[in-house]
């Protein structure tokens, strides 16, 4: 599991941490030149090479692997200074970053790894530790010491403390600590209880019995006072200190809309949790969704991270999570299971062979409780 804390570093330590996170940035772009152009240097002819676009490299070169260029990390390190200042583990994991990117490139046949831009790395990952590096109210980073930490939940017993991953949102900076514990935990199983639960733009969620949750709309509520900030930051000039004071002052509302959001997802989650032991979401690709006309509202909603914190609820206090395939639900009569055609402006559901009458989203959520729990 992940613990995520709020850290206070001072003003040297978050200028360390900056750089850091250029140094990682820089060394993920080298080596994906390096990549780049052993590449470009084998697509010449054999006979012929190129002289205006593709670099010269001998044939008997070595294609630049993961272990090849984590084995010149400490020659680079007499070259450039730079890059011995921060933690080798910490160093190795953006060259391991790079290669996974590149592996899931031949994998799917897009997706090519890009050059990072400036100040887009806003992460470090310390992958291993010998002790707890937390103590008290404070955490131990190699090379740069103790940070404050404000501790709002204690690690549970038992657990040990793999890896630390130090985030940067906005000027505020957070530790993502992944905790361990060698236990067999069983996979839950239907019991109890169950409920179909449906999501949408008109209720954000619906279930089958009966309950229906307005859209927050955290976004649109705040839209006016982003566009106000972001009209102002247009205004001023780039590398001066007014761009980056109003420039933080966006990233802060970006980043408080997204507090907002996922602290209303958990507490709706945890929610459900309660009411049901069994709990069924439809399965929807929310991504193809959020391009259509209603692409912000879909976005606002943030239905596939509620889907997430859903799933990862009920595995924590041992309810089952189930999905359901969404064709039809919303056309089905629930009590009779005859075909009732309904567009999108019809909010009610009227089954004219069985008579039932009720919410048409709380008619989708019985739909998708009664397909899991049919004998088929």
């Amino acid at each position: 599991m992940n613990y995520r804390y709020r850290i206070y570093p001072d003003t040297t330590q978050q200028e360390i941490l900056s750089e850091w996170l250029e140094t990682c940035r820089k060394a993920y772009n080298y080596a994906l030149r390096e990549l780049k152009d052993w590449c470009n240097s084998r697509k010449c002819l054999v006979d012929r090479c190129s002289l205006t676009q593709e670099y010269i490299i001998p044939a008997n070169v070595p294609f630049p692997s993961e272990v090849n260029q984590l084995n010149a990390l400490p020659k680079a390190k007499k070259v450039f200074p730079r890059l011995g200042e921060v933690p080798s583990q910490v160093l190795q994991q953006a060259i391991k970053q790079f290669h996974k990117a590149w592996e899931n490139f031949q994998k799917r046949g897009f997706g090519f790894p890009r050059f990072k831009k400036y100040g887009i790395v806003k992460s470090l990952l310390f992958p291993q530790f010998k002790e707890s590096p937390v103590t008290g109210n404070s955490i131990l980073l190699p090379k740069i010491g103790s940070i404050a930490i404000n501790l709002h939940r204690p690690i549970p017993e038992g657990f040990a403390v793999k890896q630390v991953r130090i985030l940067k949102k906005a000027d505020i900076w957070y530790a993502s600590i992944n905790i361990q514990c060698d236990v067999s935990v069983p996979d839950p199983r239907p019991h109890g209880h169950p409920i179909g639960v449906d999501v949408g733009l008109k209720n954000f969620l619906a279930t089958s019995d009966g309950v229906l949750v307005k859209p927050p709309k955290f976004f649109r509520k705040m839209q006016s006072k982003l566009k106000l900030l972001q009209r102002r930051l247009n205004r001023k000039k780039q590398r001066y200190k007014n761009y980056e004071k109003q420039r933080l002052k966006v990233a802060r509302m970006h980043h408080r809309i997204d507090n907002t959001r996922k602290d209303f997802h958990f507490k709706r989650a945890h929610a459900l949790c309660e009411s049901a032991d069994t709990i069924f979401m439809e399965y929807l690709d929310f991504t193809v969704m959020a391009k259509g006309f209603l692409g912000k509202h879909m976005l606002d909603g943030g239905f596939g991270q509620f889907r997430s914190i859903v799933n990862y609820v009920c595995w924590k206090q041992g309810k089952f999570f189930g999905e359901v395939n969404s064709r039809g639900t919303s056309q089905e009569c629930p009590e009779c299971g005859a075909t009732v055609k309904k567009d999108l402006k019809v909010r009610v559901h009227q089954c004219p062979e069985c008579g039932y009458t009720t919410d048409r989203d709380v008619a989708s959520g019985q739909v998708i409780r009664n397909l899991r729990n049919s004998p088929d």
